[in-house]
């Protein structure tokens, strides 16, 4: 089933951001390599694609997982987690209806 994990950044996390983005890159190219991953990518804190110091207010995953409990494990295990990138971070079950 898919789940969406939906993120939200501490203030001021740029710079923790920068620095675990590497780990958290590796861990998304795992599951894209499984063909288990939907989409994935930050939300600019601002109306640019590249916000530049404004840096990003959170981040959105969705993909494949065998279930609740697990997705939640593979997100509570993000680098950005135990970097403190993360003030919070939200787990749900996700239909994908379009694109068909």
């Amino acid at each position: 089933m898919l789940y969406a994990i939906m993120a939200r950044d501490a203030a001021d996390s740029l710079p923790a951001r920068l620095a675990a983005r590497p780990a958290h890159l590796a861990r998304l190219t795992v599951l894209q390599e499984q063909g288990r991953l939907i989409v994935a990518g930050p939300f600019p804190a601002i109306d640019a694609s590249d916000p530049g110091p404004a840096g990003f207010s959170g981040s959105l995953i969705v993909a494949e997982f065998d279930s609740l409990d697990a997705a939640r494990q593979w997100a509570d295990a993000d680098p950005y987690v135990a970097a403190g990138v993360y003030a919070g971070v939200e787990v749900k079950p996700w239909r994908k209806v379009f694109p068909a």
